[in-house]
């Protein structure tokens, strides 16, 4: 099976996402369907030489590492047709891909939806700013459009620190350096150490992982540098609960440095919608007074009462976002309470 020619059809269809499991037919995801490539079913063998057709894209890889961890993470572009992030894994004792098309070109933040008040957040000097969200929500997106927006707007240093790279910044204003885990850097830690003696005004860290990356996060923020980074959260209260239940021990002090270098939280989800279409949206807690004080003092439950008395200083809660796109005829009442942090709430509302 020629691998190219299908990444060629994949960008043609406008699929996200590409799967090569043994058993089943090659498949695209196009909007929220799965898509027959092939009518036959791939064999072991035929998964097996595709990966190592995907290894031969990425020189920098290497497929032994694969071989021994039985997974592996990398991305790769192709000249004239585009950008993909690969995951490898291993199941039913065969090999398998799944990978993400990602554009050459940066996306428009117009196109996506993203609120002016997120993009606004690119002014900010110092602290941290998380966008939280499942996988494949669009959190990486929205990260991009505040670099980009950053680099056209300030003179500074800012340096990503991802796994895998997945959109490609030009100089433009500011200098941008994009290193690779495990290609460019051995780890987040390593990197995001490494940072800090590099000039950077901003730092964007892809994911944070582990109490140790976290922390020297946070004490990054203290120090002057403006931190973005990534949680598999959705909520503003539920990304505040899980930082600080990484610490056991010392969730005090957490609490305190949080509550003085926490900026903003962006929780986004991309909803279905009436005509199959996948709408983005976000909640916004912009931090106040009244939030640093509620983080500090464990009061983190009052924080939804704050960001609703809020709202015309541009804070949005999820469920509000929502209840918006139902009230527009955009969404079902079904889809509203699945997707809603509230479901209960959200029945009596659409009812």
């Amino acid at each position: 099976m020629e691998v190219v020619e299908i990444l060629k059809k994949a960008i043609d269809q406008n699929a996200s996402d590409i799967f090569f499991v043994a058993g089943s037919p090659c498949m695209f995801k196009v909007g929220q369907q799965l898509v027959k490539v092939t009518q036959e079913k791939m064999m072991p063998n035929d998964t097996k030489d595709i990966v190592q057709q995907l290894y031969g894209f990425a020189p920098y890889c290497s497929y032994e590492n694969f071989v021994a961890n039985g997974e592996d993470d990398f991305s790769f572009s192709l000249s004239q047709i585009g950008r993909f992030r690969v995951n490898v894994y291993r199941q039913r004792n065969s090999e398998a891909a799944v990978l993400r098309v990602v554009n050459f070109d940066l996306p428009n933040p117009e196109d996506l939806n993203i609120p002016e008040s997120v993009l606004n957040l690119s002014d900010r000097r110092k602290g941290i700013i998380l966008v939280s969200g499942p996988a494949g929500s669009g959190k990486s997106t929205t990260l991009a459009c505040l670099i980009d927006r950053m680099n056209e707007t300030r003179s500074c240093h800012i340096i990503t620190i991802e796994d895998p790279i997945e959109f490609l910044h030009s100089h433009k204003k500011s200098i941008v350096s994009q290193r690779e885990v495990y290609h460019d850097t051995a780890s987040y830690l390593n990197a995001l150490k490494s940072a800090l003696r590099e000039a950077p005004e901003v730092i964007l860290l892809g994911e944070m992982r582990d109490e140790e990356t976290v922390s020297t996060a946070l004490s990054a923020a203290e120090t002057g540098h403006l931190i973005l980074s990534t949680l598999h959260t959705v909520g503003a209260v539920n990304t505040i609960d899980r930082i600080i239940d990484m610490f056991q021990g010392h969730q005090d002090q957490v609490r305190s440095q949080l509550s003085m270098i926490l900026e903003a939280i962006i929780s986004e989800q991309l909803i279905p919608g009436k005509d199959g279409e996948l709408i983005p949206v976000f909640e916004i807690m912009l931090v106040n007074p009244a939030i640093r004080s509620q983080i500090r003092e464990n009061k983190i439950h009052q924080i939804e009462n704050t960001m609703i008395s809020n709202r015309q200083n541009g804070m949005v809660m999820m469920d509000d976002a929502i209840y918006d796109l139902y009230q527009q005829g955009k969404i079902t009442k079904d889809i509203a309470v699945q997707y809603s942090l509230h479901p209960d709430r959200m029945k009596t509302r659409v009812q």
